[in-house]
């Protein structure tokens, strides 16, 4: 039977290049967002070295920034490469008021487009970001410093979590938020296996916002510490990235952003850095 080809209709036409010119306008598809999980020491922060600059921390983990101080200050004076804002390091369970201090300030610089300078945004660490979060939420319930409770606490920091997770993937920049993992012992194989150490369902939640989830792994030898980042799942990690499924990335690469940046064709080049004349 002879198949008989019709005329496609104008308006089919025009709503498929509609579609076609919001994806090509869409400063999205050329962003790079990643959730980068590892144990203390594994490079996370270190990380920020290589990364698009100007580089703006945003620092939960009491002297997390330290590896990178010659980025942040020479002669006492500001880089421009690497912006550390460490006021969210010290925070009493007691008394919190980390979290407030953080959302104020986003919502500041937002107002003022500070992201559009930027390279690249990095919250250091999600998971004690999560833990001010959680602070904030028990002090509003009169019960600062105590445990939370499940139900009433864990559900409005989960909520409060994949709301400003969401926010921060909207930057007009590179965005990467660190996280810390947490191991358990497989009783049969005596294998350990580590997970994103988050509240509850956060575990799978919130990898799930992020087109990139990476495990800082790296590997000792006789010449020293080879620092990589773990692309695709193994035994004991679980690390996915839509870019390694194109082919574009091995299972190890270089803890290298812009190396990674470079191979799947996304941009590199830096910004002005944020520094006064002299």
């Amino acid at each position: 039977m002879t198949e008989i080809k019709k005329e496609i209709p104008l308006e089919i036409l025009k709503e498929a290049d509609e579609l076609q010119d919001i994806y090509s306008k869409d400063p999205r598809q050329n962003s790079f967002n990643a959730l980068v999980l590892g144990k203390k020491g594994s490079g996370k922060s270190f990380l920020a070295r290589t990364c698009r600059k100007p580089v703006h921390i945003d620092s939960f983990d009491p002297g997390g920034t330290k590896g990178l101080k010659d980025l942040i200050l020479k002669d006492g004076k500001p880089t421009g490469i690497i912006i550390a804002d460490t006021r969210y390091e010290s925070e009493d369970p007691k008394d919190p008021k980390m979290f407030v201090e953080w959302r104020k300030q986003m919502e500041k610089r937002a107002k003022m487009n500070y992201f559009n300078y930027l390279g690249t945004y990095m919250l250091d660490s999600s998971t004690t970001w999560g833990e001010s979060i959680m602070n904030w939420i028990l002090k509003n319930a009169h019960i600062a410093g105590e445990a939370p409770r499940w139900a009433h606490d864990y559900v409005p920091q989960k909520v409060q979590i994949r709301n400003w997770v969401r926010e921060m993937l909207d930057l007009p920049c590179d965005f990467i938020m660190t996280g810390h993992l947490e191991g358990e012992k497989d009783e049969v194989s005596g294998r350990m296996t580590y997970e994103y150490m988050t509240t509850g369902k956060g575990v799978i939640l919130i990898p799930l916002l992020f087109d990139e989830l990476y495990i800082m792994d790296p590997k000792e030898s006789s010449k020293g510490t080879n620092y990589r980042i773990l692309t695709k799942a193994t035994g004991s990690y679980t690390a996915c990235s839509r870019l390694a499924r194109e082919g574009l990335l091995e299972q190890y690469e270089e803890a290298n952003i812009k190396s990674i940046l470079k191979k799947v064709g996304l941009p590199t080049q830096d910004k002005p850095l944020l520094k006064k004349g002299e």
